[in-house]
């Protein structure tokens, strides 16, 4: 059901009829003192099956699941521990779920998602009385004329769209030392497991709604980490598919070359069942005109599905914790018992070789991708890059208050994209990612897919240094445009940390395998409790 277009957003505070001013969320609320006690959640942890079996049984309805996350959200998100992840909910919401509720009373679920509730990363169009504005107040108050693909594709499954999550602003292409996700139209995010730690980004308020139980399941987007960082911080699981297997149209972009949508769920289930849902060709994206046959991703959830499989261990990715070394060794023993041949020691061998030319790469498409998106959405305040430097730079103390833009200047320098320059980067970042990385260790060792640790556990914020990133496998899928999938691992001093999955393009159903058998045979995902601290 598309919803009936009006002009004025509502905040999630004004839709449960509280005043709270248009416009940007509380920069920085007051974090819990972990004194208050936590009320039981009748829906913790349910999953998208179990949701749509019991509306199925007459037990639920998608009118009760919306009524029973929007007040979980404003009990969490805004008051309690302050999480602050989402920036804005939809006004419309329990029209549409029970518009929702009729029709499957009248016809029957239209598909797999109908009446779950989810939500979508500030940087995905909806056409509908939401804004879209990743994070940045320079897009507040307006609005996408139309839903992006990946969103026509929800709502065809059933979806509800519940609301708009924070993120690290421009999706974390804005600054060399930020601090992810904050942004200057909807403050900081806080990781569940400890409020005075990062969520990682830029997909923050995605990560961290899904582990808080505020939403069946988000959506986020990646171009280097952006999913699988916030993923493994958060204590989810993360999915960065092959590029050209979702579409990019409507989504605000960073690169071409590497940008992708993709589930962020609590388990591996659920983001087979989304991105089965999410993937398929669209005319507006030629990415995805190469996409293959797509298969039923939840058919290849089997709990044996590592016995017998070759695992590359990429040791080149370790070594930058201690306690995540001991911890991925726990798991490297979890994947030979469930039945795995480990291939280890292997490295990289291109590892670290190209940082260089991907960060080239993504600022010669960031000017032109952004400037191309901006003047396709008409009623936006900025029209292109150099108008967004200059309204940062009119805006200052709303958003250059903790850091610059010194990403976005340097990419306004850039030419166009027939630049040799850009060219030549190019070429090198798929040459050494794809046909001599990637590529080189499956073939030479005949493996399923590589494991690595995905990152380490969540740094504290820090809005006066910025981020303190230590280590993680994220790049080389990334440039190479191939699949990531982060799986929860266990825990260092309370902090969840996650084992990466990843592959060749196209191997979404055997990483979903790998992924799953690990799940099943560890359990190591634990909710988050909300804690002032991590435990020291």
């Amino acid at each position: 059901m598309r919803p009936l277009p009006d002009p004025a957003p509502l905040t999630r505070r004004a839709f449960l009829g509280q005043t709270l001013a248009t416009g940007a969320l509380t920069l920085l609320a007051r974090p819990s003192t972990g004194e208050e006690s936590m009320p039981s959640f009748e829906l913790e942890e349910a999953t998208i099956a179990g949701l749509q079996a019991a509306m199925q049984a007459g037990q639920l309805n998608a009118e009760y699941l919306a009524e029973q996350y929007l007040a979980r959200i404003e009990r969490l998100d805004r008051h309690g521990p302050s999480l602050n992840s989402v920036i804005e909910l939809n006004p419309q919401a329990l029209e549409i779920a029970q518009a929702l509720d009729q029709e499957r009373r009248a016809q029957g679920p239209r598909g797999p998602l109908h009446g779950i509730p989810l939500l979508l990363k500030d940087n995905i169009d909806t056409g509908d009385r939401m804004q879209t504005t990743a994070g940045s107040l320079a897009l507040a108050g307006s609005l996408a004329h139309r839903d992006a693909f990946i969103v026509q594709k929800l709502r065809a499954a059933g979806a509800l769209i519940l609301g708009k999550t924070n993120l690290s602003e421009w999706a974390n292409f804005r600054a060399s030392h930020s601090t992810s996700g904050w942004s200057g139209r909807g403050g900081l995010t806080r990781n569940p497991y400890a409020l005075d730690r990062n969520p990682c980004g830029s997909s923050s308020g995605s990560g961290v709604a899904a582990s808080a139980n505020l939403c069946a399941a988000a959506i986020g987007t990646e171009t280097d980490g952006s999913i699988v960082c916030p993923a493994t911080t958060n204590g989810i699981v993360g999915f960065k598919p092959t590029l050209g297997l979702l579409s990019r149209s409507g989504i605000i972009p960073i690169a071409h070359s590497q940008d992708t949508a993709g589930p962020m769920t609590r388990s591996v289930t659920d983001a087979a069942l989304l991105l089965g849902v999410l993937a398929g060709p669209d005319p507006r994206d030629p990415a995805t005109t190469s996409c293959p046959a797509l298969p039923d991703y939840t058919a290849s959830l089997d709990p044996a599905g590592l016995k017998g499989a070759r695992l590359g261990v990429v040791r080149n990715s370790f070594g930058f914790s201690e306690a995540v070394d001991r911890l991925m060794e726990e798991s490297l023993a979890a994947l030979r018992h469930l039945g795995a041949e480990l291939v280890d020691p292997l490295e990289l061998p291109t590892l670290g070789k190209y940082d260089d030319s991907e960060m080239e790469v993504l600022l010669y498409e960031f000017k032109a991708d952004l400037n191309a998106y901006l003047a396709g959405r008409p009623g936006v305040p900025v029209h292109s890059l150099a108008e967004l430097i200059a309204f940062n730079e009119a805006h200052r103390e709303q958003e250059l208050s903790y850091f610059g833009q010194d990403l976005l200047v340097k990419a306004q320098a850039k030419g166009d994209l027939t630049s040799p320059d850009y060219l030549q980067a190019l070429e090198k970042n798929h040459r050494l990612s794809r046909g001599e990385g990637i590529d080189a260790l499956l073939s030479t060792h005949q493996l399923d897919a590589l494991v690595a640790p995905t990152g380490g556990p969540a740094w504290l914020t820090d809005l006066i240094n910025g981020d303190h990133y230590g280590g993680g496998c994220s790049t080389p899928p990334a440039v190479a445009g191939y699949p990531h999938i982060t799986v929860p691992a266990g825990f260092v001093r309370g902090l969840p940390v996650g084992l990466s999955f990843f592959g060749g393009a196209w191997s979404e159903a055997t990483l979903l395998r790998l992924a799953f058998a690990f799940e099943q045979g560890t359990r190591a995902r634990r909710p988050p409790q909300f804690l002032p601290s991590a435990s020291l």
